[in-house]
């Protein structure tokens, strides 16, 4: 733990550069989870560099579903507007993704809504 964006960075080239590319793309936040060790020099994404991240994402991988994912807790309703701009085009609802909390379900139903998108459960 305590990666970089170039970390970062070079998981997309990997997974662009792949025989094919993968069916979806989870784009995580900084999110602690009490337990896990984490470099104390870990850089945290700031909220452009997330979008950034998930534009590069969405433009080496056209067909893939690029997720924001883990951290999603955390993001600003602007933020998460802000990625699927930027070409998320999916993220998880429901209570909890493995060991983490997602916003709850009202919440993400609002912000679709919002942002005048159709989730595939409705």
């Amino acid at each position: 733990m305590g990666e970089q964006v170039d970390d970062r960075l070079g998981m997309l080239m990997l997974l662009a550069n792949l025989p094919s590319h993968p069916d979806s793309v989870p784009i995580n936040l900084w999110n602690e989870v009490k337990g896990v060790p984490v470099n104390d020099t870990a850089e945290r994404p700031d909220p452009i560099g997330l979008v950034r991240l998930v534009a590069t994402a969405r433009i080496m991988m056209p067909q893939s579903v690029v997720r924001l994912s883990a951290g999603r807790q955390y993001m600003t309703d602007e933020l998460q507007a802000m990625c699927f701009l930027a070409g998320a085009n999916s993220i998880f609802i429901g209570d909890v993704l493995l060991t983490t909390k997602n916003p709850q379900r009202d919440r993400d139903a609002d912000l679709l809504d919002r942002l005048g998108i159709t989730s595939r459960l409705a």
